[in-house]
């Protein structure tokens, strides 16, 4: 049980570093490059990032990613690792409710509601429009991110703590 426990933390956190790494980009480096863009090609582009996302290499990330925490941490309960099962459980929550559960309740819905618009000719509706976009969707994403780094933090502690006095067993 102890080597489906070591197995699973250590797939747990690349999952969870998947994710985390996925929502970090956004507030490093894309969402600046689309403000500093035309807004309207920024909308155009958002528009297409959004639509192109849900795809089979993202969607093990973005959904896997808990289940595969939580995994982790019943084997390493069933491997006698409190310590390693408590955290892996706890970063599986931290996702599944700061990541996961608010993309679905705040990005989403801003990204649906983007993606019906149609995009301005006049620069200065766009900016608006952008803007009334960008500026909460970042903030909700920097807030999923700090959930998923603390998910990613807490599954290292797991894996960590699992190595520490592994008890083997078949």
């Amino acid at each position: 049980m102890y080597r489906l426990a070591r197995g699973t933390g250590l797939l747990a956190v690349l999952f969870a570093g998947a994710i985390f790494g996925f929502f970090y980009a956004w507030i490093c480096s894309t969402m600046w490059g689309l403000d500093a863009a035309d807004p309207r090609i920024a909308i155009a582009a958002m528009q297409a990032m959004n639509a192109a996302v849900r795809n089979a290499v993202f969607a093990p990330a973005f959904f896997g990613t808990p289940f595969v925490l939580a995994l982790a941490g019943v084997f390493s309960l069933m491997s006698a690792q409190r310590a390693a099962g408590a955290s892996f459980i706890a970063a599986a929550l931290t996702y599944a409710l700061g990541g996961m559960m608010l993309t679905v309740v705040a990005n989403v819905p801003m990204n649906l509601e983007l993606a019906g618009a149609t995009i301005p000719e006049d620069l200065n509706d766009a900016a608006t429009l952008w803007r009334s976009y960008s500026e909460p969707w970042q903030m909700w994403n920097q807030t999923r991110t700090l959930f998923s780094g603390l998910s990613l933090l807490l599954a290292a502690v797991g894996l960590v703590l699992l190595g520490r006095n592994p008890q083997r067993s078949a």
